[in-house]
């Protein structure tokens, strides 16, 4: 059957709007623009580090200033030193072991602030450690599990990012309170707080959080998948186990659970990024969570994040395989194709343009 010349015509511009699109696509793709910020993944990814790291010191900061944090004063500096001290000394030895020259010296680190950026992932693991883990008089449990937490963003990552696969904090704070080093993570974080600010403390340090991951991370889903996760799993508990459903919200109004909301589990480098992914992690976190407190298990909220995290990079880990298996077998069965002279036409086709042409237009 032979189109008309209107059909040819539309045809053609229907394709020239395609190649535009895809031209626009590219080129949205190579500008790596994310639309809404108008910043590129990897400049909101600096600017996200450094707006967590300044707002993790400056509560870190007011804490310790005002009566109410349990931890001693010199945790937080152990805690920092140790990430930054970590992330040198391992990075400058897997630069060594893979012939590269290390991040942290590379031409993109020389423009404001590079090194410091790179920095910074370790630093607010080293504040996070110190802030949810009390060893008493003792620094030994913050400083083993920020070795911990940054280490694991070295021998656990994921093939060709190189991102890491655990929640650094999660991973440091749960090794060490698995260990039972005395290393509680502590009760209250508002103890002997003033009146006002021990009630003004988890909204305030709420909204700051939601806004910042709003602006820059993206990871409001997320959030609402792990807070709705959260008061489900408690209403769960409520039926099943006659817990009172107050009882299990009840931490929602802490500052602990408004720390390890913002900082911890929103966590831009080890959590997925399309929005019904983000919403399956903080649900699947909070319902592990939840079941680990039906089981006895204490410290809940930090084994269940390492087991969720651990579970996605296994999935994505058996997915890439069978991509690449996938592909390993379209490569071998296209070289196995039985070469096509000039002057005839693949089979395939012939028989395409066959049906084509006995099919009634519609």
């Amino acid at each position: 059957m032979t189109a008309s010349g209107d059909e040819r015509d539309a045809v053609h511009g229907h394709d020239a709007g395609a190649a535009r699109s895809t031209r626009t696509v590219r080129t949205t793709e190579s500008t790596g623009t994310t639309g809404a910020a108008g910043l590129t993944p990897a400049r909101a990814r600096r600017a996200a580090l450094r707006c967590l790291a300044g707002s993790l010191t400056l509560v870190t900061v007011l804490g310790h200033l005002v009566p109410g944090f349990e931890q001693p004063c010199l945790a937080p500096v152990a805690g920092a030193a140790t990430g930054v001290a970590a992330e040198l000394v391992l990075e400058s030895l897997d630069a060594w072991a893979c012939l590269r020259r290390p991040r942290y010296l590379s031409p993109r680190s020389g423009r404001a602030g590079g090194t410091l950026d790179f920095f910074l992932p370790s630093y607010v693991t080293g504040l996070l450690c110190a802030m949810f883990l009390y060893g008493g008089g003792r620094l030994s449990p913050v400083v083993l599990a920020t070795l911990v937490g940054v280490s694991g963003r070295y021998v656990l990552r994921f093939r060709g990012t190189g991102g890491p696969v655990l929640n650094p904090a999660a991973l440091g704070t749960a090794t060490v309170l698995l260990l039972s080093w005395n290393g509680a993570a502590p009760y209250r974080f508002t103890a002997v707080a003033p009146e006002p600010f021990d009630v003004v403390a988890p909204p305030v340090v709420l909204g700051l959080g939601v806004a910042l991951h709003a602006g820059l991370t993206g990871r409001l889903p997320l959030l609402a998948g792990w807070a709705g996760g959260f008061a489900a799993q408690a209403v769960v508990r409520g039926v099943l186990s006659g817990v009172s459903v107050m009882d299990a919200l009840l931490p929602v109004t802490g500052v602990a659970f408004a720390l390890y909301t913002v900082y911890v589990v929103a966590d831009p480098d080890t959590t997925p990024a399309g929005r019904r992914a983000q919403v399956v992690f903080g649900a699947a976190t909070a319902a592990v969570h939840g079941l680990l407190v039906v089981l006895g298990v204490d410290r809940g909220p930090f084994l269940a994040l390492v087991a969720v995290c651990a579970c996605r990079g296994a999935a994505l880990a058996v997915r890439a395989r069978w991509r690449r298996r996938a592909a390993r077998a379209l490569a071998v069965s296209s070289a196995a194709r039985p070469a096509v002279s000039p002057g005839t036409a693949p089979a395939a086709s012939t028989a395409t343009a066959a049906t084509a042409a006995t099919a009634e237009p519609r």
